[in-house]
């Protein structure tokens, strides 16, 4: 009798909830929940006992909240782990880390504007949680974050994921970010903190480039995304975005917003992160670019992330941690150069230097290791991971070959 009532009436009626315009996102989340979803349980006494479990989980208890986050969180590994939506979720380490670097308060606004399941914006709400004390914080609590996804699933998730921290009503769009011309934002649809990992790796169609100045045309994403966070960022506002080593070394485009960059905002901070990051999911090596709006860039801090001692690479089992970032934190505050042999680990750089450079901010990057011997699965994971990043820079070399043809 569960499971008729489940597969031929409840997920029938909630498939066919009449939506309104005026209906709060906590209403019309579950047709969209249930649009596409199926009961692939066949066994009914698992069934109930599984809503057994879910019913005693009370909500209203921050313990049991908590704990339901928790599990949350694991589904979202889960469903990377499957190979399904890995481009959606990014290193909770490293959304923790860039949190903690911008530092956000209470009745600043932050987005992410290519949210994925929306690990930036609960790294944002953990560090904001804390800093309620009365019903006003609390409504800046509530307001504090905004989203918006490409892609219908991921949204999903990313809208359940800001529930359960107790967001009563998420502001996070269905949409594409691109599709805005960036000359039309107000002062009302920028903000104090962007956080970001842009996708990289994508094309773009003629008519979405066509909403961005013709120097700053790419038909990269990623070099689009930049260009709207520069104009979607308030004054004094900071922003810490992931990046390819692709748009590190680029030309063309990526020059000029690089330029841009170094001659209009303070990019002060370059992380260069270790290899296998996303790994097994891609093996770009990538970098986080850290910058506000207060000033014109004075210098530039290029810092090597090694990876940490014990591991070849992370990997699904032994993914980054929140403590692999412990050698930027001691070196964050106490700034100085570190030359390790021949190569540089941490370096700064004027804006002249950089303009010498031709923009070039692939800077204090990882020394070639001495030739070893791997066994064959470690070689394949090696050539994985070197294919995808020459790809990535083909892929990068075409783009801005078409772009010097479409501008001719």
């Amino acid at each position: 009798e569960l499971l008729d009532f489940v597969n031929n009436k409840l997920f029938k009626e909630l498939k066919e909830l009449e939506i309104t315009s005026n209906m709060p996102i906590r209403k019309t989340i579950v047709k969209s929940a249930f649009e596409d979803a199926n009961n692939y349980m066949k066994n009914g006494v698992l069934l109930r006992q599984v809503i057994n479990v879910i019913d005693e989980v009370d909500f209203n208890s921050p313990e049991d909240r908590h704990s339901f986050n928790d599990i949350y969180e694991k589904i979202l590994k889960d469903i990377q782990n499957a190979g399904n939506s890995g481009e959606f979720y990014t290193p909770r380490a490293a959304t923790d880390f860039i949190a903690e670097v911008l530092d956000p308060k209470l009745g600043e606004s932050m987005a992410d504007l290519a949210c994925g399941t929306g690990g930036f914006l609960t790294s944002t709400l953990n560090r904001l949680s804390s800093q309620r004390k009365t019903s006003e914080d609390t409504k800046k609590y509530n307001t504090a974050v905004f989203g918006i996804e490409k892609k219908a699933f991921p949204h999903l998730l990313a809208v359940t994921n800001l529930f359960l921290h107790e967001i009563d009503d998420p502001k996070i769009v269905h949409g594409n970010t691109l599709e805005k011309n960036v000359r039309e934002y107000t002062d009302d649809e920028k903000f104090d903190i962007i956080m970001m990992n842009p996708p990289f790796g994508g094309s773009e169609l003629e008519t979405i480039k066509n909403n961005f100045p013709a120097e700053l045309r790419s038909s990269e994403t990623a070099d689009l995304f930049m260009a709207v966070i520069m104009y979607r960022l308030k004054e004094n506002g900071r922003v810490g975005v992931i990046l390819p080593d692709g748009f590190l070394f680029g030309e063309g485009v990526k020059t000029r917003l690089k330029q841009k960059l170094v001659d209009e905002f303070n990019l002060h901070t370059i992380i260069r992160l270790p290899h296998s990051v996303f790994a097994p999911y891609t093996g770009i090596h990538t970098n986080i670019l850290f910058f506000d709006k207060t000033k014109k860039t004075e210098e530039t801090w290029f810092y090597r992330l090694d990876m940490p001692d014990g591991y070849k690479n992370f990997s699904k089992t032994k993914p980054m941690k929140s403590e692999h970032f412990n050698p930027v934190r001691d070196w964050w505050e106490n700034r100085e150069e570190i030359l390790e042999g021949k190569f540089y680990k941490s370096k700064s750089f004027t804006p002249s230097e950089l303009a010498e450079l031709n923009y070039n901010l692939d800077q204090c990057d990882f020394p070639k290791e001495e030739e070893e011997i791997l066994n064959p699965f470690e070689l394949i994971q090696n050539y994985q991971a070197e294919r995808a990043t020459l790809n990535h820079k083909i892929d990068n070399v075409l783009a801005d070959i078409l772009q010097l043809l479409e501008d001719k």
